[in-house]
């Protein structure tokens, strides 16, 4: 009899996760709560809203996967100087010494390609959208999850590929270990308390000043700047907030976007006034990303690693996701490992 696994959450690892089973012949369902697949992946004609960059050089999980599903890929552009801000209005400029930035790729289309790519290898009706996982709970027959529209579906095996802070909303039966629920609940999910802007441009006129769109503020709205651009297409800077998502939240879209454009004009010119669109994501506000603890910014980077299973549900569930991979945490080459870590067992 073939076994019947359900995955929560359809983003990087739960898609993988899905493929790599069907691929042995298990019955798959990956639930979704959003009205969209990708999770934190999110790209917008073709401007990344999420994670943006992979390292071929050490990442080798998602550079084999990338190969192997035939995207058209691109090097991040980097060449020219930086702009620093250390004081607001005093502008700096670094010509970086050969070696110092990490060569990475991006994925023309944006990264939402590889989630698109991975959804098209599953069979149709895998994915299931707008269904929210509601209760999880041990029955003779295997797992039963029971979905926010009363809908009750068992399966074998659950693969919980949400970020960790996420599942005190699903109610278990019995019910998770304290210490178990400790650890879900202290392990940050990355990037949650972060917002994301790009201001889109006809052309990438700070490459013709010698610059490679990349800045750093102490002072600013924004933290870090990256060129965004699109290989024969629309030019775009990217920026992180420096501004907690607090102190945005008393900002309103249009004081934002002030902001912003105020400072890029600040780097790289008057030029930077005008931008065709300005794109904005706030992932603090999310509600299928972002836990209340989320909101609080990160003063270092967070240690990752596999969340252990109570000896009860050891055979009846796995934690998946890039918050659960100890090299790679953080990073959708820690998504993918993660769904492999979950898979290769069963």
């Amino acid at each position: 009899m073939t076994q019947s696994i359900a995955i929560i959450g359809a983003g990087v690892s739960g898609l993988y996760a899905a493929a790599l089973l069907i691929e042995k012949g298990y019955d798959v369902t990956v639930f979704e709560a959003r009205d969209r697949i990708g999770g934190r992946v999110l790209s917008h004609d073709g401007f990344d809203l999420g994670p943006t960059w992979y390292w071929p050089e050490t990442e080798t999980t998602i550079t084999q996967l990338i190969e192997r599903l035939g995207l058209p890929t691109f090097s991040q552009y980097a060449a020219g100087d930086l702009m620093l801000e250390r004081q607001f209005g005093v502008i700096e400029r670094h010509t970086l010494p050969p070696g110092r930035v990490v060569p990475s790729m991006r994925l023309g289309g944006g990264m939402a390609s590889l989630t698109t790519a991975l959804a098209a290898t599953l069979p149709p009706n895998t994915i299931q959208l707008q269904s929210t996982v509601i209760s999880i709970k041990q029955v003779e027959r295997g797992v039963a999850i029971g979905l926010e529209t009363g809908e009750t579906q068992t399966f074998t095996h659950i693969i919980l590929a949400i970020p960790p802070r996420l599942v005190s909303g699903i109610v278990f039966q019995p019910e998770l270990s304290e210490t178990t629920k400790a650890k879900l609940a202290s392990t940050p999910t990355w990037m949650a308390g972060q917002a994301k802007v790009l201001a889109v441009y006809d052309r990438p006129f700070w490459q013709d000043k010698g610059l490679s769109g990349q800045g750093m503020s102490w002072a600013g709205v924004l933290q870090e700047i990256h060129d965004a651009s699109q290989p024969d297409g629309l030019a775009a800077l990217f920026g992180f907030f420096r501004l907690s998502a607090a102190e945005r939240a008393v900002l309103d879209r249009d004081e934002l976007n002030r902001r912003v454009i105020n400072q890029l004009v600040r780097l790289f010119g008057e030029e930077a006034r005008h931008p065709c669109d300005v794109l904005y994501v706030d992932w603090s506000s999310d509600r299928h990303t972002a836990a209340v603890e989320d909101t609080a910014p990160l003063t270092e980077f967070p240690v990752y690693s596999p969340i252990p299973i109570d000896a009860g549900w050891e055979k009846q569930l796995s934690f998946a996701g890039t918050e659960t991979d100890a090299l790679f945490g953080g990073h959708i080459e820690g998504a993918l490992r993660s769904a492999i870590r979950v898979v290769d067992p069963l």
